[in-house]
């Protein structure tokens, strides 16, 4: 797919779906939680086992028709929605997601994906454990200001040169992943999906840095020690080594101007959380304020800057392509619009049909249970998607960002580390995992099955997360 047709794609999606909004009348035709059941909330579990289960079971039909598969859980929520409810009301539903929720996550993830493939590292450092301890770390700042999938695809290449005279290399990928794709994106909204959408909500921007940095350095510190204690044991019992075919030479980057743009678009963000100037505007009774609307237009002027101002072949040396992009615009797609129904029950509470699940995370006095936040946002991000997980105990909570950063805020930061953390635990917990396992095994390196890496993460990041709990959540 060209760069014109990627961006023509949301256009049209924005099209289709307000064209026919724009004509109706005022008084949102919202649906009542407590008029649906579970049966609706089949297509949202639907896509996701689908996301988790169709690229190992059946790769090849996955990899041509993902797009498809998503397409008909969407509808299977769409169709039954206008017949049953009307067509204001679904019009409404669906339109409410995407204009305040799809359209900008969408926009966001290509603006860092755009900027970052602009960007190549070249030069070859010596893997040795204190140079590979080193270049995780910072790829685990990183990724709080370019996002997990940004930091990780940076980075990824320049790990894979420095280590290529190593015998025993496996490990150093299974902990870029822990580390940069999953754990250093909860330092801010830009850092992992689950967190924008929170900021979407109403979070405000620097809420995550205040109230997970903690947390984040806990994880971090202890896993970047057991890391360098691994890497030194292995590079000690490796002796003698292969030739480096890409021996040591100095760093330097191509694409720098991809780095202010970078900074444009962290700003692009402040502003939008920072500045008010109380313009907004109704399409179908969904409130669109001027800040918003002005963010995703500066996303996107960006998107075509770095476009227009980064060689081809910089891009070329990234092994930059759009298809990541589009399967991530696809497949999000299909899941916004089915979990329309799922937030329609959470919204009810006690009253709806998800009533179980919310007294799961509540205390027999009303109050949050914070561990059980944790772990249950945590372990369904494992296995399905993180971003519409945190939404789904987003909404549980309360769904109020002002109640969530103030007396809630414990129960928010236990939302948000699930979400972030957990994403590392199997491959398709978050959507860098196997972006990188795919690099690594172009580069003719084996990594760990679906399940050896869950006996990786199992092994290291569990024990992890329960000491994490004793310290932070009881």
């Amino acid at each position: 797919m060209t760069r014109g047709a990627l961006l023509a794609t949301l256009g049209v999606a924005v099209a289709t779906f307000a064209l026919p909004a724009l004509a109706a009348g005022p008084g949102g035709p919202a649906v009542d939680g407590r008029e649906i059941n579970l049966l609706w909330a089949v297509p949202f579990a639907g896509i996701l086992l689908s996301i988790a289960i169709m690229p190992l079971a059946v790769p090849h039909f996955w990899h041509h028709h993902f797009g498809k598969v998503s397409a008909v859980w969407a509808i299977l929520v769409v169709v039954p929605f206008a017949v049953n409810f009307g067509l204001s009301t679904m019009v409404y539903e669906i339109l409410h997601l995407l204009l305040l929720d799809y359209i900008p996550f969408i926009v966001l993830l290509l603006a860092l994906f755009t900027v970052t493939g602009g960007i190549h590292i070249k030069g070859n450092l010596h893997g040795s454990p204190s140079m590979n301890t080193a270049l995780l770390a910072i790829g685990t700042m990183l990724a709080g200001w370019m996002g997990t999938t940004g930091a990780s695809m940076l980075l990824i290449r320049p790990l894979l040169r420095a280590n290529d005279d190593r015998r025993h290399k496996v490990h150093v990928f299974v902990f870029f992943i822990f580390l940069v794709s999953n754990i250093g994106g909860a330092l801010t909204p830009l850092g992992d999906p689950p967190l924008f959408l929170g900021f979407l909500k109403g979070v405000s921007f620097f809420w995550t840095t205040t109230h997970l940095f903690s947390e984040m350095l806990f994880c971090i510190i202890a896993l970047l020690v057991l890391f360098y204690a691994l890497d030194s044991y292995w590079y000690r019992k490796e002796g003698y080594r292969k030739r480096d075919p890409t021996p040591e030479s100095p760093v330097r980057i191509d694409g720098g101007f991809n780095v202010i743009l970078l900074a444009a678009v962290v700003g692009a963000v402040l502003m939008s959380g920072s500045w008010n100037p109380g313009v907004s505007f109704t399409i179908f009774h969904v409130t669109l304020e001027l800040q918003h609307v002005l963010r995703d237009l500066l996303l996107v002027a960006i998107c075509f800057a770095s476009l227009r101002l980064t060689s081809r072949q910089v891009r070329s040396e990234n092994s930059f392509t759009w298809g990541p992009m589009l399967e991530v615009a696809k497949l999000f797609a299909g899941i916004f619009i089915t979990i329309a129904p799922v937030i329609a029950i959470l919204k009810a509470g006690q009253d709806g049909a998800l009533a179980p699940l919310v007294s799961m995370v509540t205390n027999p006095d009303g109050q949050p249970n914070n561990v059980w936040y944790f772990w249950l946002s945590g372990i369904l991000s494992s296995f399905l998607d993180n971003a519409p997980t945190y939404l789904v105990f987003f909404n549980i909570a309360g769904g109020d960002p002002v109640a969530l950063m103030g007396p809630l805020a414990s129960t928010l930061t236990a939302i948000s580390c699930g979400a972030v953390f957990m994403g590392a635990i199997t491959y398709i917990g978050n959507a860098p995992n196997f972006m990188v396992k795919a690099v690594v095994e172009e580069a003719d390196i084996r990594m760990p099955s679906f399940f050896g890496y869950m006996a990786w993460s199992c092994a290291i990041l569990i024990p992890l997360f329960v000491l994490l709990t004793l310290v932070f959540f009881r």
